[in-house]
């Protein structure tokens, strides 16, 4: 057995650091794992770039701040020419800084976290997570993104009462609803999707992501940044309005009410989720039936599959992103084995036919078929 392992193929690690000390780290971090070597290291974003082309990594470790070019520019910069799979290892990660949301939203893959101390013996107590996360990288088929060029901070919009109600049925009748799904690759796949729904969309529409709870309520704020919609981030106990994105906190599951309003919930993990996608589904689809849209995007397992299933046998219909735009093919591949999905679409084209699909079911909604 012993053979047989040495000769397999290695996963061959870029780190990019500024800190001499880290990158030392990283290096003793990396060379002691047997499936993964060390195949060079940078010093800024400058040095990512070119290494990223030269040297053909398996992933790369990125950290952000660094002189010259950054690992934000040097995420966007590599994922629009030369696309290789990134690992932001980075202190900010630590507080779901917006640095490390968007270097996600422009391709990267997944974080660890540097630990606040940086000592020798802090780092150290991350190597299962970054050697874990490190390897899952590497069996990423990356997809080239688009660049963006707005690295700044955002505010959420406001959410007016007069405004959202544009789209809801006459009669006190109740609205489409658009629930979407997603995990790894999701902060670019949902940024994408987002930016393209039109600013009258007449839906609900709630969006469940693996995140952690730190990280998003910075989320919120930043798809507020290219989303022609009000966005906000889900509070417990409000009445879902039609016209506005709700995104479901980290820290709960998130259910419909036979009310129409939004409940969360922050008890413990649901087949290894919180928030759990099947949970939000299946509710929604209880309350909405006919008029529940579900989305499936990129990520890694099977969550969202047994919701829309569910959602779809109430009446529901089901979009799910094509694997050849999808980072991780995991989730929207089972929603597709369980015999959920309506239509399999490449993300840039799901934004439309949710448009297509909402405005059908207005009309209908308007003349009481439900």
């Amino acid at each position: 057995m012993a053979t047989t392992s040495a000769q397999e193929k290695k996963i061959r690690v870029l780190i990019v650091d500024d800190s001499a000390f880290m990158c030392r780290i990283l290096r003793d971090i990396i060379s002691a794992d047997p499936v993964l070597e060390v195949a060079g290291q940078g010093r800024d974003g400058r040095d990512a770039v070119a290494m990223a082309e030269s040297l053909k990594p398996d992933v790369i470790t990125m950290d952000i701040n660094m002189p010259h070019v950054d690992g934000l520019q040097a995420t966007e910069l590599i994922m629009s020419q030369h696309p290789r799979p990134i690992v932001i290892v980075s202190s900010e990660s630590r507080d779901g800084a917006a640095s490390t949301l968007r270097a996600l939203e422009l391709g990267a893959i997944d974080f660890v976290p540097k630990p606040s101390s940086g000592i020798d013996l802090d780092m150290r107590s991350v190597r299962d997570e970054l050697t874990r996360k490190l390897k899952l990288a590497a069996k990423v088929r990356v997809v080239r993104t688009a660049t963006r060029s707005k690295i700044g901070s955002a505010t959420a919009l406001p959410v007016r009462s007069s405004s959202a109600q544009i789209g809801a049925s006459q009669g006190g009748g109740k609205a489409p609803i658009v629930v979407i799904a997603a995990s790894t690759g999701g902060p670019a796949a949902v940024t994408q999707l987002v930016g393209g729904l039109p600013k009258d969309l007449p839906a609900v529409v709630i969006l469940v992501l693996h995140m952690p709870a730190a990280f998003t309520t910075q989320f919120t704020a930043q798809l507020a940044e290219v989303s022609l919609l009000p966005v906000k981030e889900a509070a417990g106990n409000e009445t879902a309005q039609p016209g506005v994105i709700y995104v479901c906190p980290g820290s709960s599951h998130l259910r419909m009410s036979a009310q129409g309003k939004i409940l969360l919930d922050e008890g413990p993990r649901i087949e290894g989720y919180r928030p759990c996608a099947d949970v939000a589904f299946e509710s929604i689809a209880s309350y909405a039936r006919g008029l529940a849209v579900g989305v499936v995007l990129t990520g890694m397992g099977n969550d969202a599959a047994k919701g829309a299933v569910d959602l779809k046998s109430k009446g529901g219909y089901v979009f799910a992103q094509d694997e050849a735009t999808s980072m991780i093919f995991g989730m929207p591949a089972e929603a597709i084995k369980a015999g959920a999905v309506d239509e399999v679409l490449p993300l840039g084209d799901i934004g439309a036919a949710i448009e297509k699909r909402v405005s059908k079911l207005s009309r209908l909604s308007l003349v009481g078929a439900r």
